[in-house]
């Protein structure tokens, strides 16, 4: 049993990124989706699909654009200490060349955008 799913989706990406590899395979959840949908959204990644794999037991199967742009993935909020931010506070990744992804009340989305709509939330990870 994993007590933080998100930690672990953010090794295995990290993980393929080292690794050179385009794709990998991680236990489905509709955060990590959503997450992996954000980074598809950025241009971290080529794309991600829902696959079934039996009866009610689904993976998430994701292709990522290019490993060298992922050199590191830091989950920030975690579940002993969650990390809330005003629309103020939303911190600016490498001077704009990574991103953090924050869950708001409209939805995970990435750090610039919910900037631009005044949101703050709680901030999940950041990537660059």
């Amino acid at each position: 049993m994993t007590t933080d799913p998100i930690a672990d989706f953010c090794s295995a990406l990290q993980n393929a990124a080292y690794a050179k590899k385009k794709e990998l395979t991680v236990p489905y959840s509709r955060i990590k989706e959503q997450i992996a949908k954000v980074m598809l959204d950025e241009g971290y990644l080529e794309k991600s699909e829902k696959i079934a794999i039996g009866k009610n037991i689904f993976v998430l199967k994701i292709t990522i654009k290019d490993p060298a742009l992922i050199t590191k993935i830091k989950r920030i909020s975690k579940p002993g200490l969650r990390q809330y931010v005003g629309f103020k506070e939303i911190p600016n990744i490498l001077r704009g060349l990574g991103i953090c992804i924050l869950s708001t009340s409209k939805g995970i989305m990435a750090g610039h955008k919910a900037k631009k709509m005044r949101m703050g939330g709680e901030l999940l990870l950041s990537i660059y």
